[in-house]
């Protein structure tokens, strides 16, 4: 099969608050927010998107913000980590960063000989930022953030399995490549990538299942340039026996979703329309944007969501 998947396209988790996220991507990490709407699901809940200037496939973190969820637990089935690039020799000035953020137990260390910075979000989602010299991708920074600290998007990911070779199956059809294996993880590359291609598996057995909520991932993405690609590997996902959902429009993107063996929920993501198809490049994230079955329920939602700030620039 021809190798469609392009990296990964977006992460998204779930928070027990808006405000406190919205805070720590556009403030602490210096992301752009670039686009504000609902759960198309319950639109009495956020969909918040954050990335670089365009918010492009493998740069984007997005979350839904229920108010007030208890907290997930961590286990097998899960996204572990979502990495993130950087420039080298950046992290000291980025440990700085965060703890003047407020955030304490950030840890140095090294993943297949990269220097990485590890650090967890409020609701304990964990993160790391990975030094690259060879991402070329450009950075956002704002919130004052130095243009040399600016987070250039996703490397990739790290799923915590019980068994990892349903999944080493899994990514070899998609179209990574072992490339290779040490101290516990097994990393998976597809060639060519958007710079978010790496995905690392960390194998634990015994580990019981991981269960859902605040500072859980809900669904890791991949990208693909667009539906003509979706469809085809929709269908060779079918034909190996994947349960795979038809495309859904999500308005800036179309979406099909399917179970891993291990659990992780995946979904399959086209590179267009993009999240400039109802806003301008410069007002990307600065109003709320309503999916049009919910369009009608503007007035009762701008009350009810909690105001987020003004965007930081």
């Amino acid at each position: 099969m021809e190798r469609m998947i392009k990296g990964l396209h977006h992460v998204t988790s779930l928070s027990s608050d808006a405000v406190t996220y919205d805070r720590f991507f556009t403030g602490a990490l210096g992301q752009r927010r670039v686009k504000q709407t609902v759960n198309f699901d319950n639109p009495s809940v956020y969909h918040l998107y954050y990335g670089n200037e365009r918010g492009e496939p493998g740069t984007v973190m997005t979350y839904f913000p229920f108010q007030g969820i208890a907290q997930g637990r961590r286990g097998s089935g899960e996204v572990g980590l979502t990495h993130f690039s950087v420039n080298p020799g950046t992290l000291d000035a980025w440990q700085a960063r965060l703890a003047a953020h407020g955030l304490q137990g950030t840890t140095q260390r090294e993943v297949f000989g990269q220097p990485a910075l590890e650090f967890a979000a409020p609701d304990g989602d964990r993160f790391l930022l990975m030094e690259a010299a060879d991402d070329t991708r450009t950075g956002f920074h704002g919130a004052n953030l130095e243009a040399e600290l600016a987070i250039k998007g996703f490397a990739g990911a790290s799923l915590r399995l019980a068994d990892v070779g349903p999944m080493r199956e899994l990514l070899t059809f998609m179209g990574y490549e072992e490339q290779e294996r040490r101290d516990g993880l097994t990393r998976f590359v597809v060639p060519n990538g958007n710079g978010a291609d790496h995905i690392d598996l960390d194998e634990q057995p015994g580990l019981a299942a991981a269960g859902s909520g605040a500072g859980s991932v809900h669904h890791i993405a991949f990208a693909v340039a667009d539906r003509a690609a979706q469809d085809t590997l929709r269908q060779a996902l079918k034909d190996e026996g994947y349960a795979v959902t038809p495309p859904i429009d999500r308005d800036y993107f179309w979406a099909i979703y399917f179970r891993t063996p291990g659990g992780v929920l995946f979904e399959v993501a086209t590179n267009e329309p993009g999240f400039d198809r109802d806003e301008d490049l410069a007002a990307l994230g600065s109003q709320l944007k309503l999916p049009s079955q919910h369009a009608h329920l503007r007035d009762q939602l701008e009350r009810d969501l909690q105001p987020l700030d003004a965007l930081i620039s």
